[in-house]
């Protein structure tokens, strides 16, 4: 192979990695769009009570047609469909029946709160997951690595919403270290709140995603580790005398490190599951909350909005992870290369 064909060869494996993931994308999209909308054609949700409310009982059957005509609802499945997804593709995602403001606009004042909470929690569990699962490693078979695998095993089949009502419980009602709930202090402007203040209205449903996503992440780097520290090149580096942290750090780190980068950020839909529970729980103003109160009260369009944002929230963050992998370890460039 030339020079400058070997220098080309990744730029068009990259070009060809970023294409394809951009089919896979709009293809995911499509899907997602598709069993949305006849999901809730099929429920039992009204598109037309849920936004008329209470004063559904004083609109006539000849009233009630003509919004449904309006809005399209006397159309075939298939012009509704289309309907909607030429809507879509133009960027309406349609107007909010509870906030009575564009989908867009609850969407983006909500993310950044959503965000910040399970950047937090995402951060932190993976760091205290990963110190977990090597410590449990070097301890194997003690009663450390014992007490480590009882936590993780317990915490793993723990409903978020429990471990949220425990916290709120424990360190709130009886304890009062930290407020009930809410992202900001009651009774405050918006002008008035500081950051110190939001951050202070975060911790507890940080902690509670936290802790809930740390089994995995230990238990896998746990299990990897061990297999690292059977492998021939580690028995070759005790036989020169190498031992505890100093062997571990040179051999194993990086060797357990991208498992666990990989499985944190293939996390992300499970930790955007949790912070939809936790939000509730904890009454934090973000995406999560916003779908339990449009799925409650019928608000389609923001349902489907959000949908679609928490499907394009997961496969960016499955990227992301496939983005690092194919940077810090060249073997995967090497081989998609070479095939």
């Amino acid at each position: 192979m030339s020079e400058s064909g070997s220098k080309g060869t990744p730029l068009l494996s990259f070009i060809g990695w970023v294409l394809a993931k951009g089919i896979r994308l709009v293809s995911l999209l499509f899907a997602v769009c598709l069993i949305s909308f006849l999901l809730m054609k099929n429920s039992p949700i009204d598109p037309i009570q849920a936004y008329v409310g209470a004063d559904m009982l004083r609109i006539s059957p000849e009233q009630r047609a003509q919004i449904a005509h309006y809005w399209g609802l006397d159309k075939s499945l298939a012009v509704q469909f289309w309907r909607w997804l030429s809507a879509l593709a133009a960027g309406d995602f349609g107007v909010s029946m509870i906030y009575r403001q564009p989908v867009l606009t609850v969407i983006g004042e909500r993310f950044w709160n959503s965000l910040a909470l399970m950047t937090a929690a995402w951060a932190l569990s993976g760091a205290l997951g990963f110190i977990l699962g090597v410590i449990a490693a070097m301890k194997r078979n003690s009663w450390v690595d014992r007490v480590i695998k009882w936590y993780c095993y317990t915490l793993a089949s723990t409903p978020t919403f429990w471990m949220g009502i425990l916290l709120l419980m424990v360190f709130s009602v009886w304890l009062g270290m930290f407020p009930v709930g809410m992202g900001t202090p009651a009774g405050r402007l918006a002008e008035q709140v500081t950051l110190a203040d939001r951050i202070y209205h975060l911790i507890l449903p940080v902690i509670t995603l936290s802790i809930i996503g740390v089994a995995n992440v230990a238990l896998h780097t746990r299990q990897k580790l061990i297999e690292v520290l059977q492998s021939d090149y580690v028995l070759f580096a005790k036989a020169r005398g190498e031992s505890g942290w100093t062997l571990v750090r040179r051999h194993g780190l990086r060797n357990i490190a991208l498992p666990a980068i990989t499985l944190q950020f293939a996390s992300l839909s499970e930790l955007f599951g949790g912070a939809v529970l936790a939000e509730q729980v904890f009454s934090y103003p973000g995406l999560g909350q916003a779908m339990v109160n449009a799925g409650l009260r019928g608000d389609v369009p923001l349902l489907l909005g959000l949908v679609l944002f928490s499907a394009l929230f997961v496969f960016a963050g499955n990227t992301a992870a496939d983005l690092i992998y194919r940077w810090i370890d060249p073997r995967i460039r090497e081989g998609a290369a070479i095939r």
